[in-house]
Protein backbone atom coordinates (compact mmCIF):
# COMPACT_ATOMS: atom_id res chain seq x y z
CA UNK A 1 0.00 0.00 0.00
CA UNK A 2 1.35 3.28 -0.80
CA UNK A 3 0.09 4.57 2.78
CA UNK A 4 2.40 1.91 4.17
CA UNK A 5 4.99 4.54 3.19
CA UNK A 6 4.15 6.73 6.02
CA UNK A 7 3.34 4.78 8.39
CA UNK A 8 6.23 1.87 7.95
CA UNK A 9 9.75 1.13 9.82
CA UNK A 10 11.76 2.87 11.90
CA UNK A 11 12.23 6.20 10.35
CA UNK A 12 8.47 6.17 10.81
CA UNK A 13 7.78 6.18 14.42
CA UNK A 14 7.86 9.73 15.37
CA UNK A 15 4.77 9.60 13.03
CA UNK A 16 3.41 6.63 14.58
CA UNK A 17 3.61 8.04 17.92
CA UNK A 18 2.01 10.86 16.97
CA UNK A 19 -1.18 8.92 15.66
CA UNK A 20 -1.09 6.92 18.91
CA UNK A 21 -0.92 10.37 20.98
CA UNK A 22 -3.88 11.12 18.96
CA UNK A 23 -5.95 8.33 20.15
CA UNK A 24 -5.08 5.58 17.27
CA UNK A 25 -4.79 2.04 18.35
CA UNK A 26 -2.54 -0.09 15.83
CA UNK A 27 -5.10 -1.56 14.06
CA UNK A 28 -6.77 1.40 12.97
CA UNK A 29 -2.88 2.71 11.84
CA UNK A 30 -2.37 -0.25 9.90
CA UNK A 31 -5.92 0.28 7.75
CA UNK A 32 -4.94 1.81 4.31
CA UNK A 33 -5.45 5.59 4.71
CA UNK A 34 -7.54 7.26 2.29
CA UNK A 35 -8.14 10.92 1.72
CA UNK A 36 -11.45 12.34 1.43
CA UNK A 37 -11.44 16.01 0.26
CA UNK A 38 -14.18 18.55 0.71
CA UNK A 39 -14.38 21.43 -1.30
CA UNK A 40 -17.67 22.82 1.83
CA UNK A 41 -16.68 26.74 2.85
CA UNK A 42 -19.42 29.14 4.07
CA UNK A 43 -19.20 31.42 1.13
CA UNK A 44 -21.09 29.26 -1.06
CA UNK A 45 -24.70 28.71 0.10
CA UNK A 46 -24.69 25.59 -2.73
CA UNK A 47 -21.69 24.34 -0.53
CA UNK A 48 -23.76 23.63 2.72
CA UNK A 49 -24.73 20.28 1.70
CA UNK A 50 -21.28 18.87 1.17
CA UNK A 51 -20.27 18.44 5.06
CA UNK A 52 -22.92 15.73 5.42
CA UNK A 53 -22.01 13.71 1.87
CA UNK A 54 -18.36 13.57 3.02
CA UNK A 55 -19.30 12.34 6.47
CA UNK A 56 -21.45 9.35 4.18
CA UNK A 57 -18.42 8.94 2.03
CA UNK A 58 -15.80 9.13 5.27
CA UNK A 59 -18.06 6.11 7.21
CA UNK A 60 -18.35 4.19 3.98
CA UNK A 61 -14.40 4.34 3.78
CA UNK A 62 -13.75 2.96 7.45
CA UNK A 63 -16.44 0.69 6.92
CA UNK A 64 -14.67 -0.96 4.17
CA UNK A 65 -11.58 -1.15 5.78
CA UNK A 66 -10.00 2.34 4.81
Amino acid sequence: MRSDRAKSGPERAPHRSLLKASGYADWEINRPWVGVVNPYNAIIPGHVHLNRITEGVKSAVYAFGG
